[in-house]
């Protein structure tokens, strides 16, 4: 019988929601945890071994340097890194400010001027800012099934298979009416999939949770957006807030020409 593949799961910075989103799938817990050796997962194993891995799953931004220096050393003892949820894909939340130059104002402002002496923080930024990153499941949180399909192929050598396509076609599949079409600023169109169109089934906006879609037309949005009245900073922000790092990595072109 073969060897189970030796497996460790981490948080940096971030609510934690995606571990605990695998650690709630209570109906297949055992059988995570019986498909992989688990050497490392503190929040559901208190005597963790921090050893060479096959896989790594990581969920959080990098936002010490104390972080910077452990996603460096694990990626040298790791085969395969995944990250989990938009903090460790895209930064998160806490990263929606990107490049405004208003961090170290934004920081004080929390926690006063005397620097800290524990570690040295930084603005947030996602783990492939650090070291090499093989594949990336997003979602704030992520979302279980997808989870649990991935984990499987992952366990069995296979690479992640997650969509490309925007929410957008998941709503067509479920026959919602569309939310822009009432003036509604959603961001389906330039959404990843993996939600099953959750929040525009039951009327409400999409966010943005699962980041940028690979498919997604963000040119296309932002003018349709704006012909609908809203204003550079309302979409701006809207986007940033889940899409962090990549929006502004990939669209840094994009952003000028419609500002204008």
């Amino acid at each position: 019988m073969p060897e189970k593949p030796k497996a460790g799961f981490y948080n940096l910075s971030g609510c934690s929601g995606c571990l605990l989103t695998i650690l709630n799938c209570e109906d297949q817990i055992l059988d995570i945890f019986n498909g992989a050796n688990i050497v490392s997962f503190l929040m559901a194993n208190s005597a963790n071994i921090e050893k060479d891995l096959d896989i790594a799953f990581i969920d959080g931004s990098v936002t010490t340097d104390e972080q910077e220096e452990f996603v460096k050393e694990l990626r040298a003892r790791t085969k395969k890194i995944v990250c989990l949820g938009v903090c460790s894909c895209y930064g998160g939340v806490q990263a929606m400010e990107y490049e405004k130059n208003t961090w170290s104002a934004r920081f004080k402002k929390v926690y006063g001027t005397k620097p800290p002496t524990i570690t040295k923080p930084f603005e947030s930024r996602p783990v492939d800012a650090f070291v090499p990153v093989d594949y990336y499941l997003p979602g704030c949180p992520i979302d279980a099934n997808q989870f649990l399909y991935n984990y499987a192929r992952l366990l069995r050598g296979l690479p992640v298979d997650i969509p490309k396509t925007p929410v957008c076609l998941e709503c067509k599949w479920r026959e919602n009416e569309c939310l822009l079409l009432k003036n509604i600023m959603c961001l389906g169109p330039v959404t990843a999939t993996g939600c099953n169109a959750r929040c525009p089934s039951v009327n409400l906006p999409c966010v943005g949770c699962f980041g940028p879609a690979d498919e997604g037309n963000l040119t296309s949005e932002f003018n349709l957006l704006k012909e609908k009245g809203f204003s550079f900073p309302e979409i701006e922000r809207k986007l940033r807030m889940f899409g962090g790092v990549k929006f502004v990595n990939k669209f840094k072109t994009m952003w000028k020409k419609v500002k204008k």
